[in-house]
């Protein structure tokens, strides 16, 4: 079969590898669909540690074509991959912060992952989908159990004020999950395409520049998404938020690099300043809201390509507005 390798910085290949086989615990399904993710662009960059050669995607879902000894789920059944797995075994594993686990194994970051026709993955790693949804809402399942760990760490109850910050495919799944929380909801992006795009899925407003959404809410917000992923937009949050307010940082900025932050104004203002890191126990709660269908998906996706064309796709920047791209690897 054809696959995406990243062999190693700036260097993603299609390769030619024996079709995977599953072992004992472990599922074979046939790739339906897989998100191209921001943390695939550092993987490329070489901003974000990986093993290479290693083929990438870690957003993926499809129907299970063979079981591994051990495994007794049906053929045919569609699930959706929760890319990491933890050893279970460490201090972090014990006390349930399994996304903190050091010796953690991510699918299409340090073995195999999903830009193939085929992909194996432990059983216990699989979240069934119905039958009936659509192959491609199956690729949102990763991206959307991180946004809720960040949901779960900000918290927002209703009646309060949310801003998110970054018009990307996590910002526009946290103004959705916001809303369905009972928040009001402003998304903060230069992009009008992207604020246009929130108001339509359920964003009360929206602004372009920090000046702008401050003039719409004054006080701020009660709580702040960054979903960006940029180190100027996580050095404004703390402008954003009301006294005694929220920030959960979800975006991932490139490793090394640093961000001014006042220590004097979180602590005069009691500000809070939290990270959401990976999917801690989320994926299951994703899978069941996606088949739920009370989510707005397919506007959030933006084109749909075959396998041939991702290493050019991944190696240029994304299109102006650009949210989610999807690779079909049977196109």
């Amino acid at each position: 079969m054809r696959a995406a390798q990243l062999l190693g910085i700036g260097d993603l290949r299609l390769v030619d590898l024996a079709e995977p086989e599953p072992g004992p615990g472990e599922i074979l399904i046939r790739v339906e669909a897989a998100g191209i993710c921001g943390t695939d662009r550092h993987l490329f960059k070489g901003e974000f540690p990986c093993a290479p050669p290693v083929t990438l995607g870690h957003e993926f879902s499809g129907p299970i074509l063979a079981c591994g000894p051990g495994v007794d789920l049906p053929q045919g059944l569609r699930v959706a991959c929760d890319p990491n797995i933890p050893c279970g075994t460490c201090p972090h594993c014990r006390r349930g912060r399994v996304n903190l686990c050091a010796a953690n194994v991510a699918i299409g970051i340090h073995r195999n992952g999903g830009f193939a026709p085929f992909a194996c993955l432990p059983a216990h790693r699989a979240h069934a989908l119905p039958a009936t949804l659509n192959p491609l809402h199956g690729a949102f399942c990763e991206p959307l159990a991180c946004t809720l760990h960040g949901l779960d760490i900000g918290a927002p109850l209703p009646g309060e004020r949310v801003i998110v910050f970054g018009g990307g495919v996590i910002g526009l799944l946290a103004v959705q999950l916001a809303r369905l929380a009972g928040a009001e909801v402003m998304l903060l992006t230069r992009q009008g395409a992207k604020r246009r795009l929130a108001e339509e899925v359920g964003a009360t407003t929206s602004a372009a520049t920090l000046e702008e959404a401050l003039r719409i809410w004054p006080e701020g917000a009660d709580l702040v998404l960054e979903c960006a992923g940029v180190g100027e937009t996580i050095a404004a949050c703390p402008a954003l938020t009301r006294a005694g307010g929220r920030i959960v940082v979800l975006g991932v900025l490139p490793q090394g690099e640093t961000v001014a932050i006042e220590p004097f104004d979180l602590l005069f203002r009691e500000i809070q300043l939290h990270h959401a890191f990976l999917n801690p126990f989320t994926q299951g709660r994703a899978a069941a809201l996606i088949a739920s269908g009370r989510l707005t998906l397919d506007p959030l996706i933006s084109r749909v390509i075959p396998l041939a064309d991702l290493p050019a796709t991944l190696a240029a920047p994304p299109r102006p507005g650009e949210i989610k791209v999807l690779v079909r690897p049977e196109m």
